[in-house]
């Protein structure tokens, strides 16, 4: 009997844009929209053709399920009949028939494996693939607790030559409290480096180490209060997880091990893991933008990386929806200081609503006190890219502009040799433009930083630049400081936008490594 994953079966790991180009969207016939699919697969029509029945499928079964009208694919070990859904992929028929019969699973990957396929295509489960027998392991029990230090457990096999030194761990305890220490053996470990969760009797303390994930994953032996600290000693890689028992008693162990548990695992094989954050507050930013508050719960610490994103989930009739976004900082204002402690318990985003789409609308019509699921961080845009800076320039439209608010902000604060930082910015109209006064202060501030704003459909009125992204625009725009000095360019906006100005600046002779693109 094979068993129907949930929606918490393992999702795929994920990055809100892909990396080379991203995908293009292709125009969907009427009727053939998100929510017309979501309607579907609630109509309790058969997608799969197989009347409710769940089978075990080989690989020569799913090599002859290779044709738009009977198209098989499997994604991760799940074999799903996606002829249904093919006039309702927003990627087009071709993309999916690219994976017909066969494994998709690096494809899908490659472009969008972020969007929770588990849910959209849960009506359309053939089966799980048969597994071939494998050769048993030997399988040793784990030494016992000796004096409260656990052992640190070998990882052999699991990983790539070139991966880090595996991390291990230890923990101690006074009569009030319990202290996990994590040994990353790495020197660049900072807050931003560690997620740690608290549910219910779970633990789990994520460490982010390049690449790959590390994990201290149990279900604690006896109760903890909500609130914990994370402290992180750079200069030996060492991070320090105090936790606060509820009674004074002296625990025997730390708990049992759970999935994944002590392991140094590859980021994009480990599922997207959430947590439930309250809505504070909602302000009207433009006509269409608005800027959501939300809170991480109390045993929560998280703090996004400068240049990376997360997802929110809401469940909309029945169906888990998974959508990217850049946090943003309160304020252009902000100043980029490492706390001792994670008090910092807010996360905000800009978010522009569409009045005709599905997710947004949802968003906009939380109330106050209602929660949003939001993943840990994601992302490949590295800090290391602002070493020796003394050119940054933004190439943003509209919302492309939130992945950039931290990061321009932290370029203006924590990177000495930047000598020039300019932003144009690309918008329909006036009325469209985010946060223009807080930018125009920013200019006024600082006067390495300087923005130009560009609108495509001005009034009679506007003075200022108009068009769209070309390098016409942009020779002048992106004069170096000096004819050797180090550059980095960011470019994000709609697909569009983003492959045009790819295009530019390779004409303008920028090389790849002074480009950084978030495309979406």
């Amino acid at each position: 009997m094979l068993n129907v994953p949930s929606q918490s079966f393992p999702a795929p790991s994920s990055q809100q844009r892909a990396a080379s180009g991203g995908r293009s969207k292709v125009p969907l016939k009427q009727g053939r929209s998100l929510m017309d699919w979501i309607r579907l697969t609630k109509s309790g029509k058969d997608l799969t053709g197989l009347k409710g029945r769940l089978i075990e499928v080989t690989e020569e079964e799913l090599k002859k399920h290779n044709t738009k009208n009977d198209c098989w694919i499997c994604i991760r070990g799940l074999v799903y009949n996606v002829s249904p859904y093919m006039e309702y992929h927003p990627g087009g028929e071709d993309e999916l028939m690219r994976a017909a019969g066969s494994d998709g699973t690096d494809l899908f990957d490659q472009v969008h494996r972020w969007v929770n396929y588990e849910s959209m295509l849960r009506e359309c489960l053939v089966g799980r693939m048969a597994v071939k027998p494998a050769v048993p392991k030997d399988c040793r029990e784990e030494k016992k607790v000796l004096n409260g230090m656990l052992p640190k457990s070998q990882v052999t096999g699991m990983l790539a030559k070139e991966s880090p030194v595996s991390p291990s761990y230890d923990w101690f305890q006074t009569d009030s409290s319990v202290t996990i220490v994590i040994y990353t053996k790495q020197k660049d470990i900072n807050l931003e480096s560690v997620i740690v969760d608290h549910q219910f009797d779970t633990f789990r303390a994520e460490t982010i180490i390049k690449d790959y994930s590390y994990l201290v994953h149990v279900g604690l032996s006896h109760e903890i209060q909500e609130d914990f600290s994370v402290r992180v000693v750079k200069n030996v890689g060492k991070i320090e997880i105090v936790l606060k028992k509820k009674e004074n008693t002296s625990w025997e162990c730390l708990g049992r091990p759970l999935e994944n548990h002590n392991l140094l695992i590859l980021k994009k094989d480990t599922g997207l893991y959430y947590r439930k954050c309250q809505l504070i507050s909602k302000e009207t930013v433009t006509h269409d933008v608005k800027f959501f508050c939300l809170m991480l719960p109390r045993s929560t610490h998280l703090q996004v990386p400068v240049g990376q994103h997360v997802y929110l989930k809401l469940t909309i009739t029945g169906t888990e929806i998974v959508k990217p976004y850049t946090p943003v900082p309160d304020s252009l204002f902000s100043e980029f200081k490492e706390p001792v402690l994670p008090n910092n318990k807010y996360i905000y985003f800009l978010i522009k609503i569409y009045p005709a789409g599905l997710f947004t609308p949802q968003l906009d019509h939380l109330q106050i006190g209602d929660f949003v699921s939001v993943s840990s961080p994601e992302g490949n845009f590295k800090i290391s890219q602002f070493q020796e800076l003394e050119d940054f320039f933004l190439l943003a439209a509209g919302t492309g502009f939130t992945p950039m608010v931290k990061v321009l902000n932290y370029a203006l604060n924590n990177v000495p040799s930047l000598r020039k930082v300019k932003l144009m910015f690309f918008n329909k109209t006036e009325d469209d433009i985010i946060w223009r006064s807080q930018l125009e202060k920013l200019s006024f501030k600082d006067k390495r930083f300087d923005v130009e704003f560009v609108l495509s459909a001005p009034t009679s009125e506007w003075n200022g630049k108009t068009g769209y992204i070309s390098s016409g625009l942009l020779s002048e725009f992106l004069k170096r400081s000096s004819d050797r000095s180090k550059v980095l360019i960011c470019v994000c906006g709609p697909m569009p936008f983003t492959e045009q100005g790819i295009r530019v600046l390779h004409d303008l002779n920028f090389s790849k490594d002074e480009v950084h693109s978030f495309t979406g």
